[in-house]
């Protein structure tokens, strides 16, 4: 990786016009709509029951063409996972509209030859014509054939501590086979996730499921448990991937409360692999 390039790279803004449709196609995207007698989930797959898309729809919304740095810093694309995850949600998300994206890179961290390297990249989300914006989006991108490159030595803060012992609530979601080819349809067709031996050069043994569908589905058990769905009652949410997660498994959200914080990690049940950790929610009751 050529980090000095990286750490000064420059994104346009970006525009994105979306419908009530995209919408629902990330809650589906996200597993929504699996108990079709389930009211909660019918409030963001069906037409006449929508009153705002899900809080973490904005992450698919005019994202950063990330394949342009990518190239331009020689990274090695196969090698690159989802790293973490914050959001901090302003307001709601209209059903429909125009956003403008802007995006930055704000650090550049390298672990060591062999061992990888971190690139954290910020995006706040505006309304492309009152300008009020409605999400901050903070990423951190590990490109795992990268160490070596001569960025940070410092590692970035530490995150968010999940408690010890049982947790006190848990959500099961069961995701689908094909869960990967229904949630790259939002945007993001790396071949990591759909092609078979993209997914063996990179490590994996079949393609694994997009780490920010993780992020949504997790989202949505915080969101179903303690805030009875009002999305517009979720204002931030952090996380660590720690191992991929595969389409078809179960995962299981398993949280804590603490005040207006939930600490939250998410299980493969299947393989008992933690797939989410040091997860972090902000409600508001």
């Amino acid at each position: 990786m050529k980090s000095d390039i990286v750490r000064c790279w420059e994104f346009g803004d970006i525009r994105h016009e979306y419908e009530s449709r995209d919408a629902i196609l990330y809650a589906l995207g996200i597993g929504l709509g699996g108990h079709p007698l389930d009211a909660n989930e019918l409030r963001f797959v069906t037409e006449s029951r929508l009153e705002h898309p899900l809080p973490t729809f904005a992450t698919v919304l005019a994202r950063p063409p990330l394949d342009e740095l990518f190239e331009a810093g020689e990274i090695d694309r196969v090698k690159v996972v989802q790293g973490e995850q914050r959001c901090v949600f302003d307001r709601p998300l209209p059903l429909a509209g125009e956003v403008v994206g802007r995006a930055t890179v704000t650090g550049v961290w390298d672990k060591g030859a062999g061992r990888g390297a971190l690139i954290r990249w910020d995006q706040e989300l505006f309304d492309a014509h009152s300008g009020e914006r409605y999400c901050l989006s903070r990423s951190i991108t590990f490109a795992r054939g990268d160490g070596g490159c001569g960025g940070d030595t410092k590692p970035p803060p530490a995150p968010h501590a999940v408690p010890s012992g049982p947790a006190e609530a848990f959500y099961d979601h069961a995701t689908v086979p094909q869960a990967a080819l229904i949630y790259r349809q939002l945007g993001d067709h790396n071949p990591l996730h759909s092609d078979p031996e993209v997914a063996l050069k990179a490590g994996f043994g079949r393609p694994i499921l997009h780490g920010l569908c993780t992020y949504g589905i997790a989202g949505w058990a915080v969101i179903r448990t303690f805030l009875n769905s009002r999305v517009e009652n979720l204002m931030e949410l952090d996380c660590r991937f720690s191992k991929p997660a595969f389409p078809g498994e179960t995962l299981r959200t398993e949280m804590w409360r603490h005040a207006n914080v939930i600490a939250f990690r998410v299980r493969a049940l299947e393989r008992d692999v933690i797939t989410i950790d040091n997860g972090r929610a902000l409600i508001q009751n």
